[in-house]
Parts: C-alpha cells; sequence; structure tokens
C-alpha cells in the first residue's frame, strides 16, 4: 500500500528522502515490489501533488526512475533528459518541483553504458544532439587520468564510465552554480542533493556519497 501519505511529506529531511529511495532500490533489486493500491492513488493525487524527490535522469529506457526506485504515483518529480543534462529547462524543473511542490531531495541519477555519453566522448553531431553532448563535453575536458587520444573515445568503457560519473558530479555543479533557488534552499537545509549511477547489469544505484550535500 501506499507508505508515504501526502500530509507527512513536509516532515521528511533529505536524508530520509534518500533513505527512501535507497529502500526502494534494494526491493528492485530482490524482485521484491511494495504493494500499490493505483487506483486510489489516482484519487489522492488528482487534485495536488507532492514528490518527496526529484530526480534529473537519463531518458534511457533502461532506466525507469519510478521503476528502479520502486516508487509509485506522486513519489517523484521526474525529469529525464538525454545525457540527464542540467539544461535550463531541467533546472527550472528542478527549482518548480523542489520550492512550490516541497521535494525533499534532488537526485543526478546517470547510468552505465550512456549512450549519450558515449557520443560525447566520440564528438558526435547530428541535428539537436549537438545541444546535449554540448553539455556533457566540460566532464570530458575534465578527465585527465586517460592521456591517450585513442583511448579517450566510446571503444574505451572505461572511460565511458570515468565520465559517466565526472558528468553526474558536473551537473551537479551546474545546477548548484546556476540556480539561486536550489543553492539558497540547500544553505537553508531545506533541501538535499546528491549524484548516483544506475547500473544496467544489476539494477543497483549507486549513490555518490561524497556528492549528498544538505
Amino acid at each position: 500500500m501506499y507508505t508515504h501519505p501526502l500530509l507527512n511529506r513536509d516532515k521528511i529531511t533529505p536524508k530520509e528522502a534518500l533513505d527512501i529511495l535507497v529502500e526502494g532500490n534494494i526491493r528492485f533489486v530482490n524482485n521484491y515490489q511494495s504493494d500499490k493500491d493505483f487506483q486510489s492513488l489516482v484519487k489522492i493525487t488528482k487534485d495536488k501533488q507532492h514528490p518527496f524527490a526529484a530526480v534529473l535522469s537519463c531518458s534511457d529506457s533502461r532506466a525507469p526512475t519510478e521503476m528502479l526506485f520502486d516508487q509509485a504515483l506522486g513519489d517523484v518529480f521526474s525529469v529525464r533528459l538525454a545525457g540527464n543534462i542540467a539544461s535550463d529547462k531541467a533546472i527550472g524543473s528542478l527549482e518548480f518541483s523542489s520550492k512550490y511542490l516541497g521535494s525533499k531531495l534532488i537526485v543526478v541519477m546517470g547510468h552505465t553504458g550512456c549512450g549519450a555519453v558515449k557520443a560525447a566522448c566520440d564528438d558526435f553531431k547530428d541535428g539537436h544532439i549537438g545541444e546535449i553532448i554540448n553539455l556533457i563535453k566540460p566532464s570530458i575536458r575534465h578527465e585527465k587520468s586517460v592521456s591517450n587520444p585513442e583511448e579517450r573515445c566510446s571503444k574505451n568503457p572505461d572511460f565511458v564510465e570515468k565520465i559517466n560519473e565526472l558528468n553526474v558530479r558536473y551537473q551537479i555543479d551546474t545546477i548548484v552554480r546556476l540556480s539561486d533557488i536550489v543553492d539558497g534552499m540547500l544553505e537553508k537545509h531545506e533541501l538535499g542533493i546528491i549524484g548516483g549511477i544506475y547500473d544496467l547489469s544489476t539494477g543497483r544505484v549507486k549513490f555518490l556519497e561524497d556528492t549528498f550535500i544538505s
């Protein structure tokens, strides 16, 4: 059944919101889902939403946010863009969720083998995809451990995963740097933010604990 009623959400701390997501992902990994009465949830949430967390994640069809955290209607404000990029529109959505809907935590979540990150590693250009690539490229410039140009591409899986994590960290920095709303709420401890990487092969989300700000 629904375990996070709307009336309790104002009292949830960022750490408690994170714990709920961690517990939900453990259930997902172990192939267990909590019971959910979706028709009751439709009625509960029809006039108001109060998500306890907002997640900026990749659009990859293999990484549906609510499912891998075992959450239900109204639990997660999901912002999905290829490469989990903090575009202006994504940041605006996270600001809305945090300031006006009451979300207590922002998660920036990448995933293993990300196609957008691979495209950035290869400097791929086609249509509007370049707009996505341009927001990932700073992470590639920050990566200094792989010096051989021939290894700094999508054919090197270790390099791709290094960029995956650097990209998550860079997008968090971008959100905090560009959003006075998010930065202000973090300073007042009204909000938390953290990065994570979803492993497509195991279903597990590894949270980057050193990125947690609250």
